[in-house]
């Protein structure tokens, strides 16, 4: 039995290079991670590919090992190469992830030292250094010290957890599920309705409240629909708002909102995923007001902090309310109990084992200050601006509701009127062209072009660039269909 552990120890330690293997690595991923950012200036926003990536089969999982250069090659091609470049500051049509490069300096040492920061027992200075992060931004929304939080995935899963722990606070057993009402906006997203079927109310009632003329919910429809409600014996218990909806950026009136929840006791969470963080721009306080009355806040540092991808967080008012949710112990886990002087982001979650986040945000921050990040979410709502005023002087073009954050809505309006023609057509030609990248939306059934200046590469170049793309390819749909 030695001799084989030994013939096995000898393979299994091939897992563990030494330090001239792990520097040959280190300068390969170096060269292709500097050249990958300086080329972002000139590539593309967005690449056509007839084969999407498909080379990548040739690379599939074997008993050898495949040298590093080769990999790298293929994570070019096959990947880098095809579909949307979300590190591009031409993207612009989605809400992106940012990528700042601090980030994946932290993300390579929460690798490296692959702390579990799921318990406090098991990484006190990973959890005390994620729950700091998750204080500075219950203080940013106004929330006091009972409050806590958790850096999750994303949004979707932020807003799964607000969900669940308003089902508990409220007591909502499943014999009352029929009964028991959401209302949402018709802009809300759609993770929210996700997040209702997987926490098993698909047969809860929910409200479309109406919308105003600026794309927001109604204050007033709202109360309306919960005295309705009431009246028919129905149990309203959920209002989700936006700040900074997806679609256009809009947000609904948080102050309002949270007045009526608070009158009707019904949970209010406010998803902020988009939105949340231009708290930082002084110029926009105002219309932050009352959002500290909400139970609940969704906030994505992969969007407005310029974050990777799979940075989330979900902020709660009360934290017993949260702890009661979803704090378990399991038997082998009895260890950890008195150890714990912070509470354990496992305690408040859906994860038990987690990646530790916080390094990717925590580096950034504190390698750059505030000051920058401020700036940034300033000059994104400049931008916009510049860009909404900038279209409309463009003949035959009409404009959504003025921007309240960093998304607007726009169309071209041909003299025959076929609308949709043109515009599909128009934003085909900006996505093949692939310097930009913009996408669509439908809202009222009709077709509009969505511009989201989110990235933080995205600058005053970028935004002339898209406006000569638009005229240019303006002109030759035109002359294609004269």
């Amino acid at each position: 039995m030695i001799k084989k552990i030994k013939e096995l120890e000898k393979l299994s330690r091939l897992l563990d290079p030494g330090m001239d293997q792990r520097d040959k690595w280190n300068s390969e991923v170096l060269e292709y991670s500097n050249s990958f950012i300086n080329k972002l200036d000139t590539a593309k926003a967005f690449f056509y590919s007839e084969k999407n990536g498909k080379d990548l089969y040739n690379l599939d999982i074997e008993e050898e090992a495949t040298g590093l250069t080769s990999l790298l090659d293929s994570t070019t091609k096959n990947i880098d190469e095809v579909g949307i470049n979300p590190a591009s500051g031409g993207h612009m049509g989605y809400i992106p992830g940012g990528g700042l490069y601090p980030s994946a300096l932290g993300d390579y040492i929460a690798a490296v030292n692959n702390k579990y920061a799921g318990v406090f027992f098991a990484a006190p200075g990973a959890v005390r250094l994620e729950n700091m992060l998750i204080r500075w931004m219950c203080r940013l929304m106004g929330y006091s010290e009972n409050a806590t939080g958790n850096l999750t995935s994303g949004g979707s899963i932020a807003n799964l957890i607000a969900l669940v722990t308003a089902r508990e606070s409220h007591n909502i057993k499943a014999r009352y599920f029929d009964k028991s009402v959401i209302y949402l906006s018709e802009q809300a997203h759609h993770s929210i309705l996700k997040a209702i079927r997987i926490a098993g109310l698909s047969e809860a009632p929910i409200r479309y409240i109406p919308l105003d003329e600026k794309l927001r919910l109604s204050a007033n429809e709202l109360e309306k629909t919960i005295l309705e409600d009431k009246e028919k014996g129905l149990i309203p218990f959920f209002i989700n708002a936006s700040f900074g909806t997806t679609n256009t950026g809009s947000i609904d009136p948080i102050d309002s909102i949270a007045a009526i929840a608070k009158k009707h006791k019904l949970w209010f969470h406010v998803d902020a995923a988009y939105g949340g963080f231009f708290k930082l721009v002084k110029e926009l306080s105002s219309k932050f007001e009352g959002i500290q009355k909400a139970d609940s806040i969704t906030l994505d540092p992969h969007k407005t902090l310029f974050l990777p991808f799979g940075t989330g967080t979900i902020l709660i008012k009360n934290k017993e309310i949260v702890l009661k949710a979803y704090q378990y112990l399991a038997d082998y886990m009895q260890d950890t109990v008195d150890a714990d002087e912070e509470i354990s982001p496992a305690d408040i979650s859906i994860e038990q084992t987690k990646h530790f986040r916080g390094m990717r945000l925590w580096l950034p921050l504190k390698l750059f200050g505030l000051k920058p990040f401020r700036a940034s979410l300033e000059e994104k709502i400049y931008l916009t601006r510049y860009f909404y005023n900038e279209i409309k002087k463009v003949k035959g073009f009409e404009v959504g509701p003025e921007p309240e954050l960093s998304v607007a809505i726009f169309r071209y309006v041909p003299k025959d009127k076929d609308a949709y023609y043109f515009n599909k057509k128009l934003i085909q030609a900006i996505q093949k062209d692939g310097r930009i990248f913009l996408s669509s939306t439908n809202i009222n059934e009709v077709f509009w072009i969505r511009i989201a200046v989110v990235s933080f590469r995205t600058h005053l170049v970028q935004i002339e660039l898209l406006l000569d793309i638009i005229k240019e390819n303006v002109n030759i749909i035109l002359t294609e269909r004269n």
